[in-house]
């Protein structure tokens, strides 16, 4: 694993920890989000797979699900991506109030490849609520900054292809842009809407 990658996933892991119990009670459990206070995050303006600018203020008033990733990638975000629309239509089902204050949002670490017609079909295999993003390199690179995201493109293949080393999160942040918690979109459906449900009130 890369070192900056490293450090990046070092840095997340203690702020998690950081905020897991209560001091001079092992293993109980707060009632404060695990990320509440961290410096993740902030605001963004890119286009979505319709070609439309989207504000992070467009979100206001809404729990947002942020996953970074990338079309082309052939192993852990279309797997990821899966988790997160199932465990939606999960929360519709369980809690359809608070499913709908709730909004998963995509952004691309490949900008070059992962134009708005190519976010369209990849967020189409998936839900029609999944809101896909992508700009500028620049821009993804000041987003990707502001959320604490490592992504480094691979040398690319004799047939011009490549895939992108990135960081494999999904933050859930409030109805103000404040940083939650990560949820477990490496885990089943049903977890990543426990998780949901305990942090999104």
């Amino acid at each position: 694993m890369n070192e900056k990658l490293k450090r990046t996933l070092a840095l997340i892991t203690a702020v998690v920890l950081a905020g897991c119990s209560v001091p001079g009670t092992p293993g109980q459990e707060t009632a404060t989000p695990p990320l509440a206070g961290a410096r993740i995050g902030g605001p963004f303006a890119l286009t979505d797979q319709n070609g439309k600018l989207v504000r992070d203020s467009d979100f206001a008033g809404k729990y947002r699900i942020i996953y970074f990733g990338y079309s082309y990638c052939p192993d852990v975000c279309p797997v990821d991506v899966q988790n997160i629309a199932l465990a939606m239509r999960a929360l519709d089902q369980r809690d359809p109030a608070l499913s709908a204050r709730v909004v998963p949002i995509f952004i691309t670490v490949d900008p070059a490849r992962d134009t708005p017609a190519a976010l369209k079909q990849f967020a189409g295999a998936f839900s029609p609520r999944l809101i896909a993003l992508t700009g500028t390199q620049a821009q993804i690179d000041a987003v990707k900054k502001r959320f604490a995201i490592y992504s480094e493109a691979k040398p690319k293949r004799p047939d011009g292809g490549y895939i992108v080393d990135h960081s494999r999160l999904a933050y859930l942040f409030g109805p103000k842009g404040e940083p939650l918690a990560l949820l477990p979109q490496d885990k089943s459906p049903d977890e990543i809407v426990n998780a949901i449900k305990r942090w999104a009130k």
